[in-house]
């Protein structure tokens, strides 16, 4: 049994599986129809992949870069059929994502690096970031740590709620103001609390507000400066969370963020409900920023670590 064997058993198998069931139906059907009637790999076979993969939000950059390895293998090995484009296909993919963010893999049950761990949650309103964050304190309880959420998005009353929601149903406290208080006071009093009880993990969420990419990154500024008077090489993550069913506009969010921001991480939702799972790819090679998370359902299993093995094997299965 393998190390992602351990944390990604069958049922977790199943929800990628099912999760990428709408991007990789659109996705194979354009690869197919790329190579329909050639016996080998040419000029056109490369050109209609390449729209594929466009068409499929991988991106333009990423897309070229993988359409010049598939050419330099083609060359190379000289006769390539279509049959072994698919396999061809599959390895320059993973290869790719493996060459912008490494090969490794998180793990909730792994032992933290420090105590508490502070994990600032960052990403536009509507993008699934505080159900993200729900859904990743289930997920630190199940694998048995102790879990303290931060209500620091105040500007909007709903954000607070939700996330009292997610804690009463997870089973997790919560550090919340009143709505309209300053986003770093409830930071602070967090990362208080989360000393003073002696707490594992903790998740603050914060504003979604984009209009004002100079007021963002001095309200993160701010909050960062905040907690590092408690704890001086806090946040210990930033935690981007982008949709991915807005394909091509979560790239411009990524954009925003990490130039107001030091994103650390990603995590990528909505996946289930959109034909445009190949932003991932294009996310991941463009910012050089891991993606530890993907969303391919509304329940609290449907946050699933990202491997990116178990990814472009999902991508390339039509098995439900």
């Amino acid at each position: 049994m393998g190390f992602f064997d351990k944390l990604f058993g069958k049922k977790e198998k199943e929800s990628l599986d099912e999760g990428l069931q709408k991007t990789k139906e659109n996705f194979f059907s354009k690869v197919t129809k790329a190579i329909a009637g050639k016996s080998t790999v040419d000029e056109e076979v490369l050109d209609n992949l390449e729209d594929a993969l466009v068409s499929a939000d991988v991106g333009i950059d990423t897309t070229v870069q993988i359409i010049d390895r598939i050419e330099q293998r083609v060359a190379r090995d000289k006769y390539v059929n279509t049959s072994e484009l698919n396999k061809i296909l599959q390895e320059e993919i993973e290869a790719t994502l493996v060459s912008a963010t490494g090969n490794g893999n998180y793990a909730f049950d792994a032992d933290l690096p420090t105590r508490p761990y502070i994990i600032l949650v960052v990403g536009v309103n509507g993008v699934g970031k505080t159900t993200t964050i729900g859904k990743l304190s289930y997920n630190f309880k199940k694998a048995g740590k102790s879990v303290l959420l931060g209500a620091a998005d105040t500007f909007r009353a709903a954000a607070v709620d939700q996330l009292t929601i997610w804690s009463d149903r997870v089973g997790v406290p919560i550090v919340k103001q009143p709505m309209g208080s300053d986003p770093a006071a409830v930071a602070f009093d967090t990362v208080q609390s989360a000393v003073s009880k002696g707490a594992d993990v903790v998740l603050i969420d914060t504003a979604g507000r984009l209009h004002n990419k100079v007021h963002l990154m001095e309200e993160l500024g701010k909050i960062r400066r905040v907690i590092q008077k408690v704890i001086p090489d806090a946040p210990h993550e930033v935690l981007l969370v982008l949709d991915g069913s807005t394909g091509q506009n979560a790239l411009e969010q990524a954009k925003h963020f990490t130039a107001a921001t030091d994103v650390t991480a990603l995590a990528i939702t909505k996946l289930d409900g959109t034909a445009k799972g190949g932003v991932v790819l294009a996310i991941a090679n463009q910012f050089k920023i891991p993606v530890k998370f993907i969303g391919v359902g509304e329940k609290m299993e449907d946050l699933l670590i990202f491997d990116k093995h178990e990814f472009v094997d999902s991508l390339f299965s039509l098995e439900k």
